[in-house]
């Protein structure tokens, strides 16, 4: 994920660090120190004494994308974990409690077992070791302190707990008042060092109710997730949610495996941003995390999507709204062309002055709403060019798609304006400097771009990128990236349906 497409979508960007303090890199420098523990683990942390508060960010390398086979939304699970809290806050008696997670675990391994057997299965032993199941899991539950961790973490001045899964990342945060950072550490370690998967199966409800609500009962979550599975025929960027049988089969002892693989400390990333020292920081780094154990680095994602050569189409029957989506394969963000899509993004999308809303919205009122994203469903990979649009009353979906296509075959044969190209930048850099303002803002963007750019100082040559950005680059990536044999096409058909 690089550069300016990605860090448009996000609403922060590290592109205008020199533009918000008016300073050189050098100067920069100064304030922040990073370091690397023993066992692989990153800090980069940056002292901003203006008010006694702190920033922290753990970004896990590793998201949606890097689900096993079988068990979509394993990455999403630990969102949800986090909150449960540690062997040592959110147990009435851990001990006991961990003897009734294992009978857990071991109830569920014998109704897996059964069920396998699948035509041979004994329906009745199946209900017997459902209700067993049931049993074992109300036995964990009554150990659980409710609410335990997040109350410490507020009891102690703590705001913005949450956490959040990409398809390439996970990433936790929250601040704290800077006397409490070392509460931070204590919390945050125990549980990066083994989590508990308490409550797990009643969270997995939880997770497969968010599918249910943002897929199964939208029309427009149903189409995107077409979209997705029609554009990308290999690569895990074609499961955005995770699949409601995966999700209602998921595992405890699958999840701990995941963490195993992919919650090593090399594959951890933390940003510190606030009211600290450096070096009180590093030493209770060295204190709280240093002794959770090394090792390797996860695998690869190695699936690379094919080549596109002809268009794509899906349909979705909707009694909803119709929806027209269209999405155009494109490289990963740190490929050298991101700076000019993402301006070409702006050229399109930028509000009321964006192309699109002036012709399609505003002049023709073909469309209620029409917007692209230059970065979906995310970047660390090859990914997609996407433009979103909803008909007018009396419209149709191939009214706009006839429309956006004359639009961008007349802007294939036409300049580009250089005015649009120099606003359009203009409007970027504005808007990071509007995400900047907070430590946690700033803090996110830091360890982003220590994953996604190598290196937080490469962000002062990411606005150099930016500023290099011409017409004819525009003019290029468009004519390149935005042709029919690349691209999908999703729309919606109303029906109504019997009855109704």
């Amino acid at each position: 994920m690089n550069s300016m497409s990605f860090w448009k979508l996000s609403g922060l960007g590290l592109l205008v660090l020199p533009l918000l303090w008016g300073q050189s890199l050098a100067d920069f420098e100064k304030r922040v120190t990073e370091f690397t523990l023993k066992n692989g683990m990153h800090f980069v942390v940056m002292e901003r004494h203006e008010s006694p508060t702190v920033a922290f960010h753990a970004h896990v390398n590793a998201g949606a994308a890097n689900d096993p086979a079988n068990a979509s939304s394993t990455a999403h699970m630990f969102e949800h974990m986090i909150g449960k809290g540690t062997a040592s806050l959110g147990s009435k008696n851990f001990v006991l409690e961990q003897k009734a997670l294992a009978a857990v675990e071991a109830a569920y391994d014998r109704l897996e077992e059964e069920r396998r057997k699948e035509r041979r299965a004994d329906k009745a032993q199946i209900e017997r070791l459902e209700a067993a199941l049931k049993k074992a899991i109300a036995d964990a539950d009554q150990y659980v302190e409710q609410n335990a961790f997040t109350r410490e973490i507020e009891k102690n001045g703590g705001v913005g707990f949450n956490a959040s899964t990409g398809l390439d990342t996970t990433n936790y945060f929250y601040s704290l008042p800077s006397n409490r950072t070392e509460l931070w550490f204590a919390l945050q370690s125990e549980w990066f060092r083994q989590p508990v998967f308490r409550e797990f199966y009643k969270e997995r409800d939880v997770v497969r109710e968010e599918r249910r609500m943002r897929v199964d009962s939208s029309a427009q979550g149903k189409l995107i997730e077409a979209l997705l599975s029609t554009a990308f025929t290999a690569h895990p960027y074609r499961n955005l949610i995770g699949w409601a049988t995966d999700i209602e089969n998921l595992r405890a002892k699958g999840a701990a495996e995941f963490h195993k693989t992919y919650y090593v400390p090399a594959n951890v990333t933390i940003s510190i941003v606030g009211d600290v020292s450096p070096a009180q920081v590093k030493l209770w780094a060295e204190k709280y995390f240093g002794p959770i154990p090394a090792g390797p680095l996860p695998p690869r994602l190695n699936t690379v999507e094919p080549e596109q050569n002809g268009e794509k189409r899906v349909t979705v029957e909707t009694e909803a709204q119709p929806f027209l989506a269209i999405a155009y394969h494109r490289p990963e963000g740190t490929h050298p062309d991101d700076p000019a899509i993402a301006v070409l993004d702006g050229i399109l999308s930028g509000g009321r002055t964006g192309k699109l809303n002036r012709e399609l919205v505003e002049e023709k009122k073909l469309a209620l709403g029409a917007d692209t994203g230059a970065t979906f469903p995310s970047g660390k990979y090859p990914h997609l060019f996407i433009v979103f649009m909803v008909p007018n009353a009396g419209k149709t979906v191939e009214d706009l798609e006839k429309a956006w296509d004359e639009l961008i075959e007349r802007m294939k044969k036409e300049p580009v304006d250089e005015a649009a190209v120099k606003r359009v930048k203009t409007k970027l850099r504005a808007g990071f400097i509007a995400g900047l303002d907070s430590n946690s803002g700033l803090a996110q963007q830091m360890a982003e771009a220590h994953v996604a750019l190598g290196s937080w100082k490469k962000v002062f040559t990411e606005l150099e990128e930016l500023e290099r950005v011409t017409a004819a680059d525009v003019k290029r990536v468009l004519n390149q990236y935005l042709t029919k044999k690349n691209r999908t096409v999703a729309y919606s058909v109303q029906v109504k349906r019997e009855g109704k």
